[in-house]
């Protein structure tokens, strides 16, 4: 075999290996970045309860916002949980006021988590929702390299 041509493959094997790889050399994914052009993203994990679209939404765009930080993962996810509190607040008040409640007050909703086996409610799985949607996003946006969407006011748009 001529060296030229094996130079050739050589040279395309590694323009095509190099797609993956950013300039510093990590792993980078571009094809799971949620598109920020509609309200509704291609790329977005589907939420089963409509309630919770508005959370999954302002979570989101929160977390591609801020996941640029150089703070960790979970502290960027509780900061974007946090940017999201009245979203989450108007979630479980709708809830709240649904469940029925004992003479004192106390919520009586009560039941076992789907995914832990341990008793919970809904304001608690909502919460649980909240963080683990969060930090997916946070993740997910710094593992593709993901640019945030667009910002007015000090706040992305949308959220």
């Amino acid at each position: 075999m001529k060296p030229m041509p094996l130079i050739g493959a050589l040279g395309v094997a590694a323009i095509a290996l190099s797609a993956c790889y950013d300039q510093d050399g990590h792993m980078v994914n571009r094809g799971i970045c949620a598109s920020f052009k509609t309200a509704t993203t291609k790329n977005a994990p589907a939420v089963s309860d409509a309630s919770a679209a508005p959370v999954d939404e302002c979570l989101r765009r929160w977390a591609y916002s801020l996941a640029g930080s150089r703070d960790n993962a979970d502290m960027v996810a509780d900061a974007a949980v946090s940017a999201c509190a009245d979203r989450l607040t108007a979630w479980n008040q709708g809830v709240a006021s649904q469940q029925p409640q004992d003479a004192g007050g106390a919520d009586q909703s009560g039941g076992m988590s789907i995914l832990t086996g341990q008793p919970t409610n809904p304001v608690a799985e909502h919460s649980v929702f909240a963080r683990s949607r969060a930090l997916l996003y946070v993740v997910q946006a710094r593992a593709g390299r993901c640019p945030p969407p667009p910002v007015t006011a000090g706040a992305p748009n949308g959220a």
